[in-house]
């Protein structure tokens, strides 16, 4: 639509667009930029939902090694504790022999009783250990491939997430610089209006296309003489229902439609 005029009544002064391609460059440019600015914005978060992502991954993992190493610490310390009562079940025993009278018989029966029950507590709950060892140790190696690729996944990820960081921040640049450029071709009457539909509006957006006959900004549904009036494209039309500025692509092409 290079070179195409068209003229617009706003604020009951008439003035003449150049090109009206400007104006939606300039509103693309917008609203690119507004997307990026977000993005740069909500960097630190990114980043830091990525590590607390692989931070939940490696905690399960050591999770599941402290358990191990809790079972191996536990097994350790019940086969010193077994160590210690067969010792002290050795001299029951000696005692139980040597025993002079029916009251020293008793007393040494009843310590090796007693000991050869804890020796055999013990002994049992090593072998509930072990259970929970290999299953523990199963899980260590079903989980061994996630565990020896993590901090190099990690490393990755981040990498990645800082190289498309760094392409955000130049495309802002660029695009700044861009818009910068554009703006100062716009007509200052115009520059104004366009300043002043964008600023007042949360999402920035002072021109609208007209999609299926609706406003894309505010989705209000275009009487038939608006729509015809924005085909036509011989003025600035702006919506009835939040005044931004409405534009239709292949403007001949949908009026011959």
């Amino acid at each position: 639509m290079s070179g195409f005029a068209i003229i617009y009544w706003i604020t009951g002064v008439i003035a003449v667009i150049p090109d009206l391609d400007k104006l939606i460059e300039l509103q693309q440019t917008d609203t690119n930029l507004r997307r990026l600015k977000k993005q740069l914005d909500t960097a630190t978060e990114r980043r830091a939902e990525i590590e607390q992502e692989f931070e939940q991954h490696a905690s399960s993992i050591r999770e599941i090694q402290n358990r191990r190493d809790s079972i191996q610490a536990t097994r350790a310390d019940l086969e010193k504790q077994i160590a210690e009562n067969k010792t002290y079940l050795e001299r029951a025993e000696r005692n139980l022999k040597h025993a002079q009278n029916q009251k020293e018989y008793e007393t040494a029966m009843r310590e090796t009783d007693a000991l050869q029950k804890q020796i055999a507590a013990f002994e049992t709950q090593i072998v509930e250990g072990m259970e929970e060892a290999e299953s523990v140790e199963k899980e260590l190696v079903d989980r061994k491939d996630e565990i020896d690729s993590l901090d190099a996944k990690r490393t990755a990820a981040l990498t990645e997430f800082d190289a498309e960081l760094a392409k955000e921040r130049a495309e802002f640049e660029a695009e700044t610089k861009h818009r910068e450029e554009a703006f100062a071709t716009l007509p200052d009457r115009l520059a104004s209006v366009y300043n002043r539909l964008a600023q007042r509006s949360r999402d920035g957006i002072a021109v609208a296309e007209v999609v299926n006959g609706s406003c894309s900004a505010c989705y209000m549904q275009l009487r038939p003489q608006v729509q015809l009036e924005v085909k036509k494209g011989d003025e600035i039309i702006t919506c009835e229902s939040c005044t931004r500025i409405l534009y239709m692509r292949n403007r001949e092409a949908e009026a011959s439609a």
